[in-house]
């Protein structure tokens, strides 16, 4: 009976073991495309990852960085990501053209969108543009800088009284070498490039888009439509989105450690521990406490921005199903 007794529990451990090996490896998996390389402005989801938070809701995350010829819209759509980070006028725009993106969380609620100008260049005003050259990126960033000049009146085609565009790289040559007037910025980076280069900040005059009225969302999480037709895709959307903003409010508390792991995943070894606490004290700024939930104003607002772009708008009608709160709703 001892032997039975014994042989007994042992096959009761084994199976205990099975089950627990089994429950490991059964995380749901999910894969998030990042809208451009490994740094800061990604440090919630790192910091998710590191911390454990993804797997406390029993998710096995992938990150995959971007790049300057990743599109994150054609990869979803290409079924290469559950999950995109995209900036709002890039993911209209691509819906209307015909990918199905639907917003379903905005950990971004502020625009660190910016173009940095030489001071020399005597511009002063929106309307000192005229005549000069702008660097402006393109996959997707152009629309929120052709809105605008769409609304200013300003002509984009290097005619008498517009502005001459130069297709900018992800870098701030163009400024350090005069060979552009201002360039595309963000608040927490390319902006910090030029003064590392050695261009004091008086020496600058910076136009932010949110002081321009019109600044558009930014950084938000994007799906196709069809994940939201299946009830276990929301759930896990959910509980991805839930760690994710978990991982924000770290980072936000813990600055250097969230830059630590930033610089541990970046396979380039590219980035530099100064730029990247920086980073991600600035990102911090724009999330400012989200909790994840689109705000509806700020959605409005960017479509009403992007509709108002004259004879040649980032979007052409009011978009519909565009948002869902199917996922926020169960935060």
């Amino acid at each position: 009976m001892a032997l039975k007794s014994w042989a007994t529990a042992l096959a009761a451990t084994a199976m205990t073991a099975s089950f627990c090996v089994g429950g490991a490896n059964a995380a749901d998996e999910l894969t998030l495309q990042l809208k451009w390389v490994t740094q800061g402005q990604f440090a919630g989801y790192y910091v998710a990852k590191d911390k454990g938070f993804y797997e406390e809701e029993n998710l096995d995350v992938t990150i995959k960085p971007g790049g300057p010829d990743i599109a994150p819209p054609q990869v979803i759509a290409g079924g290469g990501a559950d999950v995109i980070i995209d900036w709002m006028p890039s993911a209209l725009a691509s819906r209307e053209k015909g990918v199905p993106l639907v917003n379903i969380a905005q950990p971004f609620q502020k625009s660190g969108m910016m173009l940095t100008c030489r001071k020399e260049t005597g511009i002063t005003s929106p309307e000192d543009f005229r005549g000069k050259t702008l660097g402006v990126w393109f996959f997707g960033n152009e629309y929120p800088f052709l809105s605008w000049m769409s609304q200013l009146g300003i002509p984009t085609d290097g005619s008498d009284g517009g502005v001459t565009v130069l297709k900018q790289g992800f870098n701030v040559d163009p400024l350090l070498q005069k060979q552009a007037d201002c360039i595309s910025t963000m608040t927490y980076n390319e902006y910090w490039q030029v003064i590392d280069a050695g261009i004091p900040a008086e020496e600058l005059v910076v136009f932010k888009y949110e002081d321009q009225g019109v600044a558009t969302l930014e950084d938000g999480l994007y799906v196709l439509e069809s994940s939201l037709e299946n009830p276990d895709m929301v759930d896990k959307l959910a509980r991805f989105v839930r760690a994710s903003m978990k991982g924000w409010a770290y980072a936000a508390e813990n600055p250097e450690e969230a830059a630590d792991i930033i610089l541990e995943n970046d396979a380039t070894g590219a980035q530099t521990e100064k730029h990247q606490v920086r980073m991600v004290g600035e990102i911090n700024k724009l999330v400012n406490g989200s909790d994840g939930k689109l705000d509806m104003s700020a959605y409005e607002r960017t479509v009403d921005t992007l509709l108002a772009g004259g004879s040649d708008p980032v979007i052409t009608k009011k978009p519909e199903g565009a948002v869902s709160t199917a996922v926020s709703d169960k935060l």
